[in-house]
């Protein structure tokens, strides 16, 4: 057994890199007209239920903005009903037929439920399941005294995305439906003071490209990948608490939304927005110690750590 590993250590890289030369010019060929055709006869969402968590601000309130625009009805979630409101308002205005509002907190099972139960007795069908719900975190691992804020991002980020996703996917089955799941590019980013957020993150990526797999061709999954997008999180005010030497600009959240329905649409399985944050995934896959040191030069400003702060 262990001669047979020893053999494949050698043997398994050497045929996947001569596999490589041979089929990656084909596949990438293939890709190509994929996209074109994708692009072409791209999926027209007007007349279908679009639901979004999160849809109070930020990237999910641009989606939907974007739906409405294409006509397609909307049930939209979030804890701030008031602000739902005024988003739900101007989604009717830009041309959404119907807009249904549900308060909701994503971290609780039973409101995942509620939710997606909600939304089928108000349309009667579901054809896309936005996941955009989240918050953010904003101190080192070490110095968090309370598990439960830590546990109540990954409630948030991950276990909420995947209870709407399991309660919605018999419903999406149905309608040959799509999930959109807004991860981000914060774990290859691995910024400081975020690892528990990095992590749900993370765990996104991996359970849904997961699922995909699990699901086959029943439900289309477009995993996206956010850079720095204007919203709440990524406000001023919401940034100061991470010093930093570099930080590149925001992308405006109405632009992030156009690329994710179009790439939804599409059938994109993938998609990072803006497109250049994909250039750090490849520093951190084939230079994963550069990465490492600038980004302890881009934000451990002091060369350590400073001491904890009550």
């Amino acid at each position: 057994m262990i001669l047979m590993h020893r053999a494949l250590n050698i043997v398994f890289p050497l045929a996947v890199f001569i596999s490589l030369l041979l089929l990656l010019p084909p596949y990438l060929v293939f890709k190509l007209l994929s996209y074109i055709k994708r692009s072409i006869f791209c999926e027209n969402v007007a007349g279908k239920v679009v639901l979004i968590t999160g849809a109070s601000s930020g990237i999910g309130e641009d989606l939907a903005y974007e739906y409405a625009i294409r006509g397609a009805r909307l049930a939209l979630v979030a804890r701030r009903k008031d602000r739902l409101g005024v988003v739900a308002d101007k989604a009717r205005k830009l041309g959404s037929p119907d807009v249904f509002l549900v308060r909701a907190d994503v971290s609780k099972v039973e409101d995942c439920k509620r939710i997606v139960d909600e939304t089928l007795n108000h349309f009667g069908q579901l054809d896309h399941l936005v996941n955009n719900a989240g918050i953010s975190q904003g101190d080192y691992f070490e110095d968090c005294t309370d598990v439960s804020d830590l546990t109540l991002i990954m409630d948030v980020n991950f276990w909420g995305s995947a209870n709407c996703s399991r309660f919605a996917i018999p419903h999406l089955k149905r309608s040959k439906g799509k999930i959109v799941v807004i991860a981000s590019v914060a774990p290859w980013m691995l910024a400081p003071k975020s690892s528990v957020y990095n992590a749900s993150k993370a765990a996104l990526i991996s359970f849904y490209g997961t699922l995909r797999v699990e699901i086959g061709s029943h439900i289309g999954i477009t995993i996206v990948m956010p850079g720095l997008i204007d919203s709440e999180m990524t406000s001023p005010s919401s940034l100061a608490q991470y010093p930093v030497r570099f930080c590149p600009p925001n992308e405006p959240a109405n632009q992030c939304a156009k690329a994710i329905v179009k790439s939804t649409c599409r059938g994109d399985r993938y998609l990072t927005e803006p497109s250049w944050w994909n250039a750090l995934f490849i520093v951190k896959l084939l230079c994963p110690e550069a990465l490492d040191r600038f980004l302890c030069w881009n934000f451990m400003i002091n060369g350590a750590k400073k001491e904890k702060r009550i």
